[in-house]
């Protein structure tokens, strides 16, 4: 008996990884072969990259918060002893946000730290 080459259904499958990988230069973008490695690459590249854009925002929240804490006679370190001290519990991304946007509200927040610290 003739081994089974997926019949009809290997023309939607191959469309489908051709699908995924429209911008790719050269034969990984046309040819079957070399299109099914680069899906698996990007793939994985996807997942890997999912999991360090949490750890990129974490430290851009972090360089925001002690840029702001500078500008204010405090250094980051100390910040955040401060806050743990004071019973401040606002994550790094709200804390960012405010010294941002609210910048007399983030004041407030660096005198209570300060208060907590002395």
């Amino acid at each position: 008996m003739p081994r089974a080459r997926k019949g009809a259904a290997r023309r939607p499958a191959h469309k489908r990884v051709i699908k995924a990988v429209k911008g790719h230069h050269g034969a990984a973008g046309h040819l079957y072969r070399l299109a099914k490695e680069a899906v698996v690459r990007a793939n994985v590249n996807a997942r890997i990259d999912r999991r360090r854009k949490k750890r990129d925002f974490r430290g851009l929240w972090i360089i925001r918060l002690s840029a702001a804490c500078r500008q204010r006679g405090l250094r980051y370190s100390q910040f955040v002893d401060g806050c743990k001290k004071a019973n401040i519990k606002i994550n790094r991304k709200m804390l960012s946000e405010i010294a941002i946007a609210d910048s007399s509200g983030f004041d407030a927040i660096v005198e209570a730290v300060k208060a907590a610290i002395a």
